[in-house]
């Protein structure tokens, strides 16, 4: 059985990372645009290195959720893949073995003139930390405005998927939230969302309830069923 798994903010908050749209979330106090666009960057890149620095800082204090290891049970009869919004390494750190970043990676550098070097990096990222080739680092993110490079191998897996769950995520938001209609007519969507945008017929079984509490039903659900 090949399953796809889909996951925003909502998969890491009880890890205790902030989302990006609650009345407390990441970008309270900047505008997006000054810290996750190309346009920030040039006109203030200490202003988004700093912000990024201490996304970084939270990210490894933290520790992968009840639902991030759940989905791991899965690999040992299906064959998994997770496509996450998410930037942080939770779903690798609890064991999935199949993980596309659709949005970057937190834990992760490039240079800001060679898109094909990217560096592990795990401390502060300060203006002046340059590349082989001597040209500013800059955070492994997806900014606003910028290509999705992994959209094409995203679509790939749904389209093959046989069971497609989105996790923490209203799929709103493009072109992430176009994945779903990639889906083959065949496949059986499981929604996992305390405030769910979807209600449930015959193909989609939704559960109104945070991640820790919706995965471990979906798993049985899976299990039962298939």
């Amino acid at each position: 059985m090949k399953i796809v798994i889909l996951t925003g903010a909502g998969m890491s908050a009880e890890s205790g990372l902030k989302t990006f749209r609650d009345s407390n979330g990441l970008w309270e106090g900047h505008d997006v645009m000054e810290v996750a666009s190309p346009t920030g960057f040039a006109k203030d890149p200490e202003l988004v290195l700093d912000f990024y620095n201490q996304r970084r800082r939270q990210l490894l204090e933290v520790e992968p959720n009840s639902a991030h290891l759940a989905l791991t049970t899965l690999e040992k009869e299906h064959e998994v893949a997770i496509i996450t919004q998410n930037v942080d390494d939770l779903h690798e750190r609890a064991g999935s073995t199949h993980v596309v970043h659709l949005h970057g990676e937190l834990l992760k550098v490039r240079s800001t003139n060679d898109e094909s070097i990217v560096i592990d990096w795990r401390t502060d990222l300060n203006l002046g930390d340059l590349c082989e080739h001597n040209s500013q680092l800059r955070p492994h993110i997806v900014w606003f405005g910028e290509e999705v490079p992994m959209m094409d191998v995203a679509i790939e897996l749904v389209q093959r998927a046989d069971i497609i769950t989105i996790v923490g995520t209203s799929m709103q938001v493009y072109p992430a939230a176009g994945l779903i209609d990639y889906s083959p007519q065949h496949s059986h969507i499981y929604f996992v969302d305390p405030n769910p945008t979807i209600s449930s017929t015959e193909r989609i079984t939704v559960f109104a309830e945070k991640a820790t509490i919706g995965v471990p039903k979906v798993i049985q659900n899976i299990n039962f069923k298939f």
